[in-house]
């Protein structure tokens, strides 16, 4: 049994015994001044959803152990970032992003950088096949083809925003300096470019 695995089952186990639901500002207050407590609480409360994050980008190329140890490295980011930093915003939008983040270089790391395809329906831009076989493979890579030149017949700067956005999980405020747009604006236009991307797609024949 790897370490990942037990890490995981001893905190899942102790956070069954914590059982108490949390604020963000009290998980922050806590972890700062009980460190053991405030972290097991941080999982507790976003175990599942890191988990159904980590799952989702690794299962066709990974074991159940890797995704756990996946996991674990999420925790452990999130950690040494809300230990390190001030966190603004929510909670769960920093272990989101974190979680993406972590899981896509994971993935990248068990596949060798093959077999990404694309979901233009959510925010999640990585929609791995299961069962994957060479044919298969020589079927997505033709697909992210399509959609790469379909991302490009966009234009500028929404082709950029797309590819920013959904392929390095960057947020709209990061995206926004490096086209000279407000976060703001870069949300909408990221929501009505994909409402075109979405067309162009289906009259290439990808549906989703």
């Amino acid at each position: 049994m790897s370490a990942a695995i037990i890490i995981y089952r001893e905190y899942a186990a102790a956070f069954r015994e914590w059982g108490v639901i949390l604020s963000d500002t009290e998980i922050i207050d806590l972890i700062k001044n009980q460190p053991v407590k405030g972290r097991r609480a941080l999982f507790d409360q976003f175990c599942d959803y890191v988990y159904v994050i980590a799952a989702g980008k690794i299962k066709s190329c990974g074991s159940r152990e890797d995704i756990e140890e996946c996991v674990s490295d999420i925790f452990a980011d999130v950690y040494k970032y809300v230990d390190s930093k001030e966190v603004e915003g929510s909670l769960k939008a920093l272990v989101s992003t974190i979680a993406k983040r972590r899981s896509i270089d994971f993935f990248r790391r068990l596949s060798g950088g093959f077999g990404k395809t694309v979901s233009i329906e959510s925010d999640e831009m990585y929609d791995i096949p299961s069962n994957e076989n060479i044919s298969e493979s020589a079927e997505n890579k033709e697909r992210s083809r399509i959609i790469l030149n379909k991302i490009k017949e966009l234009g500028e700067p929404d082709s950029t925003i797309i590819i920013q956005q959904y392929f390095y999980n960057r947020t709209a405020r990061e995206i926004a300096d490096s086209v000279s747009l407000t976060a703001s604006n870069v949300q909408r236009r990221s929501s009505r470019a994909r409402d075109k991307l979405r067309k162009l797609l289906i009259e290439a024949g990808i549906t989703y």
